[in-house]
């Protein structure tokens, strides 16, 4: 709530982004002194037909315009509101980021904060007091699934599903569902890895563009995040092929078949839970990696305007830490922090390998030294 209401002090509209069942409505409608209307109900689609009409009835007020991508013009309502009705504050939610649809013909630069609500962080797991990390890897970070008595198989099934009809088909049109299907399941089952197109084209029955433009589409709904490489263009290291990460480690357990997980596949689904901390706090899609034609590589890199990149090595236990991949990284880039990142690290602590400082921490740690201990950011777009 804190970060919509900073965003409000700058723009008088905010873009509130998520997957579906991530908590935008719940959130939206805790907002203090707001006006709710669910842009699925056709009654409120009727009402806000004559934009100025509706604008003129609200002035003064912060009201929360949900799902709104359901409505035939939706940004011309928006940039009336923010051209003409200044003294209105409008909350609008989506699925998707705000671009990504012919019926957004005005994407509001200028005019808007956007905020994304990831999926659940660490301060949540408190909140509902189950801090045992291992449990939110396993059953993911949307709220109904993570507080369900049993792993919620159906629910997942069902969420793709609704996906399928209520983001990608209203938004984009795209005819091939079983292809589309099998292309999200193989991406979340290799979640993390390269990602190769070509990889894909067989098993999914599509070219190689279809494939790209496909990922686009998970990659715009917030489903898929592109991490891509972190490079000067040295002949020495990896340019152009991205890494691929599912939304939800839920997910990633559901479609891998584990209802239950073992020591080995803790790291992997860890490195995912860092990134969406990184994500929700940083309000950013700016998150790198690194590797070299020697398959040297570094989890991730962050690059702040005007500084250096900070490594980040995502381990599980900070025994299980080679300085190897680290080292070879700073032999091209020698300037920037550190940071291995454990879930056993409780004081931060540092060591020396071989003339590279590397600093030992907690998730919360390291958030803080990105954020500076501020609240999450919105984006100004």
């Amino acid at each position: 709530m804190e970060q919509i209401e900073t965003a409000w002090k700058e723009r008088t509209i905010v873009w509130l982004a998520g997957v579906r069942r991530v908590g935008k409505t719940v959130l939206s409608q805790l907002l203090p002194g707001t006006e709710y209307y669910d842009c699925e109900l056709p009654r409120t689609r009727r009402l806000l037909e004559d934009p100025q009409g509706f604008l003129s009835e609200v002035r003064g007020k912060r009201i929360v315009l949900d799902e709104i991508h359901r409505l035939m013009n939706p940004s011309q309502l928006l940039k009336i509101a923010s051209d003409h009705y200044k003294d209105v504050k409008i909350l609008a939610t989506g699925s998707s980021t705000l671009s990504v649809s012919a019926k957004f013909r005005d994407t509001l630069t200028g005019r808007k904060r956007t905020v994304w609500l990831t999926p659940m962080v660490t301060a949540d797991l408190v909140a509902f007091n189950r801090d045992d990390i291992s449990y939110r890897l396993l059953r993911g970070g949307l709220p109904p699934f993570f507080l369900s008595e049993k792993i919620p198989e159906a629910d997942f099934q069902e969420w793709v599903d609704s996906y399928w009809a209520k983001d990608v088909q209203e938004l984009f049109r795209l005819e091939r569902r079983a292809s589309f299907q099998k292309l999200f399941e193989l991406i979340f089952a290799q979640s993390g890895g390269i990602f190769e197109a070509t990889r894909f084209t067989a098993p999914c029955e599509i070219s190689r563009q279809t494939v790209a433009n496909y990922l686009k589409v998970l990659e715009a709904t917030l489903v898929a995040h592109i991490v891509r490489p972190f490079s000067t263009h040295r002949s020495t290291e990896i340019v152009s092929a991205p890494k691929v990460y599912a939304f939800d480690t839920g997910f990633v357990c559901y479609l891998r078949g584990w209802d239950a997980l073992r020591r080995e596949d803790l790291g992997t689904l860890w490195e995912h839970f860092v990134l969406n901390e990184l994500h929700a706090h940083l309000q950013t899609r700016e998150i790198r990696y690194w590797r070299d034609k020697n398959k040297h590589e570094i989890d991730f890199v962050y690059c702040q305007r005007g500084s250096p990149p900070d490594a980040i090595e995502c381990k599980w236990s900070a025994d299980e830490f080679d300085p190897g991949n680290l080292l070879a990284f700073r032999r091209q880039y020698p300037k920037g922090r550190n940071w291995v990142v454990a879930t056993d690290v409780e004081r931060s602590y540092s060591r020396h390998h071989k003339g590279v400082d590397v600093r030992y921490v907690n998730l919360a740690t390291l958030v803080g030294q990105f954020t500076d201990g501020s609240s999450p950011r919105a984006s100004s777009t």
